[in-house]
């Protein structure tokens, strides 16, 4: 028997062939086991984890009756994970796609597993794509139909979508929570109103559920983990739903009959600072609120400054009556043109109709600019400045909505500069201010003299009804004694005046509204201001504006009128004309539905449930 003769070369080849064959497999098992442990670690337990966030329901945003403003509706975000698909699911795609509206081809793509690039600290790296959605909202019964067919690499996420049942009802309140990413902000995120500034009671918090699979995908229960959401907490709101509806009824008949550039009503209770309904033109639906230009999406009524006018007059003569420095019927010669202030001759801003000479209570009843200016005048900037600053003007509210300006009240150093604002400021020029800035300073003299912090939430409910956190009533300050406002003659009287007939806002009285045989009586303030265009005031734009509130014995409503740049077919669109009788209108159903006695009674929507608010008075 013969031995095979092997050549050295050859056995040294194949021997280095069987040493680079085994080196490269234990440089293989090197890499894998060690320069990629963590990578393939990773990307094992991605492969047999099933993660979902489940979100937390966003709590309801209620009306004072309990009338829902804002709520949520679910939605199920349908996709596929194509690492999960296993044999004989194709033949359920037709049936899917009959489902949820996805062409068969478009779900054959999806269920292709794919690869993508994942960026890392070591660059770039391929991974399995593990969630391809298939429709972005597919409603809950239709969700159902989908897990019946038993195609487990089809799931779905919950989702909720905010809904508001009224449409632009109150919107400027509400605000709106994004329904899609954008560049400038993701989904889901609150936009102004209550959505925003109580977005940390409303939003929840979201849970999750984290799942381990087999080698077959199926999920093992006994390896899940599961953190239940929190769902948010409901919003009670100071907002009457039909006074809301009532003031942007008004708003319409407005924008129908005088094409304004912008229009605003506020219903309040002076006694406890609650804003009963607040609407604005231009407005928008919050359900499409990608519809509309930003200019509605604006808050008008706590954004946009403006020269108040003669409702101005009430902080110039409550401050002089205050003060002792006039008495009601104290007299001014209203015909003259100028007047002497610190050794100079001013010139008086002039009249909507000649004057001669008038008392203190007749100068507000008849709207006089040289009578107010004549009482500034006397009054002085220190003291005029002090109670326009206690009125409220020049800064916050205290509202807390996004977007509040603080409007515009000079300085001292001011005046020095330009003696002509001590006869401007008077009469409501070289002051800025907004709507509600104006409706909280007639609510201040509503309120006999104490100024109320204006708010729009009562309280934070559990999704049971119950009370988590209550807002009572907040008083910032006495401005101005009971006695100037209700003495004989004094504010109450003259604003009475005001509006009745004879003065600058019979439009506002109630005579045709009739209680137990008597009238409901109003006080309020008219303003006609002019805008300045171009730096130069115009006398073809005007701010039409009646600030009022019933009934006069004992308030238990403000309402405040602000019409901007009312077309009045070629007259001016005086306050009087234009703001006072849409005030009539809105006081008109509001007395009917709350029921409001001429004498005042008991009719303040927090004394009707049990409130004592005779500490405030």
């Amino acid at each position: 028997m013969s031995r095979a003769f092997i050549p050295p070369r050859r056995l040294g080849l194949m021997t280095m062939v069987i040493l680079l064959g085994f080196g490269a497999l234990f440089y293989r098992l090197f890499d894998l086991h060690v320069l990629q442990h963590e990578q393939l670690t990773a990307s094992a337990e991605r492969n047999r984890e099933k993660f979902v966030v489940e979100h937390a329901r966003r709590g309801l945003i209620l009306d004072r009756q309990g009338m829902v403003l804002a709520t949520t509706r679910t939605v199920v975000e349908l996709g596929v994970d194509p690492q999960l698909v296993v044999d004989g699911d194709e033949a359920k795609l037709p049936a899917l796609s009959q489902l949820i509206g996805v062409p068969v081809a478009d779900l054959e793509a999806a269920f292709t597993p794919q690869i993508r690039e994942v960026q890392t600290p070591d660059g770039e790296k391929p991974e399995p794509v593990r969630w391809v959605v298939l429709n972005p909202e597919v409603e809950e019964s239709v969700y159902d139909k989908v897990a019946a067919l038993g195609i487990r690499a089809v799931y779905g996420n919950r989702q909720y979508e905010r809904v508001y049942p009224g449409g632009d009802l109150a919107a400027h309140v509400l605000g709106y929570v994004t329904k899609k990413d954008t560049p400038e902000v993701k989904k889901g995120i609150p936009q102004a109103g209550i959505e925003s500034t109580m977005d940390f009671y409303l939003r929840g918090q979201d849970g999750w559920k984290e799942t381990e699979l087999d080698g077959h995908h199926r999920e093992l229960a006994q390896y899940s983990r599961e953190i239940l959401p929190t769902d948010g907490l409901n919003v009670e709101l100071t907002i009457d739903q039909m006074l809301q509806y009532y003031a942007q009824n008004e708003v319409d008949k407005l924008v129908k009959d005088y094409q304004p550039e912008g229009v605003t009503i506020i219903i309040g209770d002076p006694a406890t600072g609650e804003i009963l309904a607040l609407a604005n033109y231009p407005t928008y639906d919050p359900n499409h609120y990608g519809d509309y230009p930003l200019v509605n999406l604006k808050n008008r009524a706590i954004a946009d400054v403006f020269e108040p006018g003669s409702t101005f007059k009430i902080v110039t003569a409550a401050a002089a009556l205050n003060e002792g420095v006039v008495r009601p019927t104290d007299t001014f010669d209203c015909s003259k043109p100028t007047i002497d202030y610190l050794g100079r001759t001013l010139k008086l801003p002039d009249d909507a109709e000649h004057n001669g000479v008038l008392t203190v209570a007749e100068i507000v009843s008849r709207s006089s600019n040289r009578g107010a200016a004549n009482i500034g005048v006397k009054l002085g900037p220190p003291l005029l400045l002090k109670y326009a600053l206690a009125f409220g003007f020049g800064q916050l509210t205290g509202i807390g909505l996004p977007g509040e300006s603080r409007g515009v009240v000079h300085s001292l150093a001011d005046f020095d500069r330009d003696s002509l604002m001590i006869t401007r400021m008077p009469m409501g020029h070289a002051v800025d201010a907004t709507a509600l800035q104006v409706h909280q300073a007639m609510s201040a003299v509503a309120n006999h003299g104490v100024l109320m912090e204006p708010h729009l939430v009562r309280s934070i409910k559990d999704v049971k009804g119950n009370p988590v956190v209550e807002f009572a009533p907040k008083p910032v300050r006495r401005v101005i004694s009971a006695q100037t406002i209700i003495g004989p003659g004094f504010l109450n009287d003259m604003l009475c005046a005001v509006a009745s007939t004879g003065g600058t806002a019979a439009g506002a009285k109630l005579d045709d509204i009739m209680v137990a045989g008597k009238n409901i009586t109003v006080a309020g303030k008219t303003g006609t201001t002019q805008k300045l265009i171009n730096g130069k005031y115009s006398s073809d734009h005007h701010v039409a504006t009646f600030a009022g509130y019933l009934p006069a014995e004992r308030p238990r409503l403000v309402i405040t009128v602000i019409v901007d740049d009312a077309h009045e077919h070629g007259s001016v669109a005086f306050g009087g004309v234009v703001s006072a009788p849409a005030f009539h209108h809105v006081a008109a159903e509001a007395v009917q539905y709350l029921g409001i006695q001429p004498s005042g009674g008991s009719n303040n929507l927090m004394a009707m449930k049990g409130d004592n608010l005779d500490w405030i008075r």
